[in-house]
């Protein structure tokens, strides 16, 4: 853990008998307090009236961005910091309704809590993590080396404070707070026993019917779509069902895109240049020179290389090739490619080695952290030690800076490729038994080979390629188009000119929200983003290049949050109440005192029959032979309809029916109470759980300020 290293690098080796509870409650009451009230300026959001300052937020996106590029090992893209920016703003809006929810509840993380944690040898414990933390001879927390942590973690300040937070304080926090807040909910979650007896009397009632299903597609479109829907209709309608026409705040967009890919020309100029440097490469002798002399996009690989490790489509035809041969030129990763075999040997399948690491620089963070000279004196030291009958486990359990020297530097077998080009070389080309002094990136390794297994085929090829771009010509052809639509600055005068010049408009379907970085396909777009919610209803864009185009949008629609406008609830809401005409229609055709006879004639159908296997419940949810039909469920248990024929307007068509008869199924002789009961209190717990976050998230007051900033 890099806050441990921190603590072991900077702490002073004070001796102290027994650390008070004082010390963590430092953390608590100081570490994360707020330093003052934050301006409105300065504010990146709200939650509940409490601000998110720049500071909070941006140390820890800052952190989140760095775990991120130790992870792939290279900063991350501009869609990946929109992403990363997007999971921050939840964890933070996240943390704070939480907290203030268990807040409410009385529950807290107490000093006594964390410092019981940290000197406790469970290996949840973030010091037990540390194995240099570890007594070796007790395999528990060494009590001096503990001492000496909470020391330090008393006196840090500035950026080491900040790291023991968020590496010590705030999971632990959290873990406490959240494992004592689901405690509660659980205890909560209660199957009271008039709900047990309603339960088993309506699981245990059923009924069998009669019935005639009239579906809506007996009614004509034609004949219904001859009836106006009204906006007053649609207003209605959207009133009594809110939840379906929910919107959130956003844009609706479209656009026409310039492409600067390559153009046909450009493909041709690329691949006459490397067809005029193919004569020179198969009688070049110095690959290596000759590639970075003129450039390759694919770096000369020194090592020989099995064939599934190559890294061409093309491997099958280029290792059949006599030494000095060229295959090419041909297309791949948007570049025209020759390959030239410069020879093969057999080599191993697999090594067996163990190392030590003398780190010139840290591996997670890629800071120095010794000195070239040092490092390569220090390992020649341990070489010569080595091979003068020095233990090889011993000495790195002392000196290496790789996790394997618990191991005594064993690194297990592996197989080719695995390790950095210079390891690999040395472990793949070295005969069993070697020993040496490899420099990589990591620093210096004194490696032993101890044996290799199988043998194949491998390859040592030279790639010259070259990267086909689009021409200046090509890229300005391209910004001139955009540029001349963009000047008509009019949605209207847009379209004539798309329609009239055959141009392609790409309307978004999805909605465009505030603090979007991608549209559509299109990725990296937060700066036409911004555009689009500075922009009104028909505005224009200048060209603006996005990704490998140039794009001129036009806004079509603005969205506020709350409930759709009847414009925009037409779509759905109109067909929904035209389903309700159609089933007006059926039920005012079957007369005043329908019969089933009646319906089946009158709409050509067939009366049916279903439940006479008692499946029909109160909480069935499906009927055999006619799907989910909630409405038509109720309506059979309704009291009011025994004894009569009555029509429902069902979600498949309209339903005329007839209750046959009710029941009561006996009592199982085998039915456990206690387990039901058992089984209902489980599952009101996951749906409390399931559904805690999104309740709590619903009832605050977010307010989100990031498009101001980013």
């Amino acid at each position: 853990m890099q806050i441990i290293q921190t603590i072991r690098e900077k702490g002073a080796p004070i001796t102290i008998a027994a650390i008070a509870l004082a010390l963590i409650a430092f953390i608590l009451m100081d570490a994360r307090q707020d330093k003052g009230g934050v301006s409105a300026s300065e504010s990146i959001g709200k939650v509940n009236g409490s601000r998110i300052s720049q500071n909070e937020f941006n140390k820890k996106l800052q952190n989140a961005e760095n775990q991120e590029e130790q992870r792939t090992g290279q900063k991350p893209s501009n869609t990946q910091l929109s992403q990363i920016r997007e999971q921050v703003w939840n964890q933070i809006v996240a943390e704070k309704v939480f907290y203030a929810e268990a807040e409410k509840l009385g529950i807290n993380f107490t000093s006594k809590e964390l410092d019981k944690i940290l000197k406790s040898d469970d290996p949840s414990n973030p010091l037990m993590q540390d194995r240099s933390m570890i007594d070796p001879a007790t395999g528990k927390m060494d009590p001096a080396k503990l001492t000496q942590a909470l020391n330090t973690i008393k006196k840090a300040k500035g950026e080491q404070l900040e790291m023991i937070n968020s590496q010590i304080f705030e999971p632990q926090k959290l873990t406490s707070i959240s494992q004592k807040y689901f405690a509660m909910l659980n205890a909560g979650a209660y199957y009271p026993g008039w709900m047990e007896e309603k339960d088993a009397k309506e699981n245990k009632t059923f009924a069998s019917i009669s019935y005639v299903q009239i579906p809506y597609q007996s009614i004509g479109d034609s004949s219904i779509k001859s009836i106006k829907v009204s906006d007053e209709e649609i207003k209605k309608y959207v009133d009594k069902h809110k939840g379906l026409f929910k919107q959130d705040a956003g844009r609706m967009i479209s656009y026409v895109g310039f492409s600067q890919l390559p153009s046909a020309a450009d493909s041709a100029k690329t691949k006459a240049q490397v067809e005029g440097l193919k004569s020179e490469f198969a009688a070049e002798n110095n690959v290596k020179n000759f590639l970075a002399r003129n450039a390759s996009a694919i770096d000369f690989d020194t090592n020989y290389i099995p064939k599934s490790k190559i890294p061409s489509g093309f491997t099958d035809s280029i290792v059949k090739l006599p030494a000095g041969s060229i295959y090419g030129p041909y297309v791949e990763n948007k570049s025209y490619v020759l390959a030239k075999m410069l020879g093969s040997k057999t080599v191993p399948d697999s090594a067996h080695a163990k190392h030590i690491l003398i780190a010139t620089v840290n591996t997670q963070t890629g800071q120095p952290i010794l000195e070239d000279s040092v490092a390569k004196k220090r390992a020649d030291s341990i070489y010569n030690a080595i091979n003068a009958g020095a233990n090889f486990a011993m000495l790195a359990m002392q000196y290496s800076a790789d996790g394997s020297k618990d191991k005594g530097g064993d690194l297990g077998t592996f197989s080719y490729g695995t390790m950095v080009p210079e390891f690999n070389k040395f472990c793949f080309e070295k005969p069993a038994g070697s020993r040496g002094v490899v420099k990589t990136q990591f620093g210096y390794h004194i490696i032993e080979l101890l044996s290799q297994k199988g043998s194949g085929p491998a390859y040592k090829i030279g790639f010259l390629a070259k990267e086909i771009y689009a021409s200046e010509e090509t890229i300005n052809n391209a910004s001139n188009k955009a540029v001349e639509l963009a000047s008509l600055k009019d949605a209207k005068k847009m379209e004539a000119y798309v329609q009239k010049n055959g141009l392609s408009k790409i309307a978004v379907p999805t909605l465009i929200k505030e603090n979007d970085a991608t549209i559509g396909q299109m990725q990296d777009a937060r700066q036409l983003v911004r555009w689009i919610f500075e922009a009104k209803k028909g505005d224009v864009s200048d060209p603006m290049p996005v990704g490998d185009q140039f794009v001129v949008a036009t806004v079509d629609k603005i969205y506020e949050e709350g409930t759709q406008d009847v414009e925009t609830a037409r779509s759905l809401a109109e067909n929904a109440i035209r389903e309700e005409k159609k089933a007006e229609q059926i039920i005012g055709g079957l007369g005043a005192n329908p019969t089933l006879e009646s319906a089946a004639a009158k709409y050509a159908k067939e009366i049916k029959m279903a439940g006479a296997d008692s499946s029909i419940t109160f909480k069935s949810q499906m009927i055999d032979s006619i799907g989910y039909e909630p409405k038509l469920i109720g309506a059979i248990f309704n009291k009011a309809n025994l004894n009569k024929v009555s029509p429902v307007a069902g979600k498949a068509g309209v339903f005329v029916f007839k209750v046959n008869s009710t029941g009561e199924k006996a009592a199982d002789p085998n039915e456990d109470k206690i387990q039901m009961r058992l089984q209902q209190t489980t599952a009101l717990r996951n749906q409390a759980v399931s559904n805690w976050f999104e309740g709590l998230r619903k009832k605050a007051t977010i307010k989100d300020n990031r498009s101001k900033f980013f």
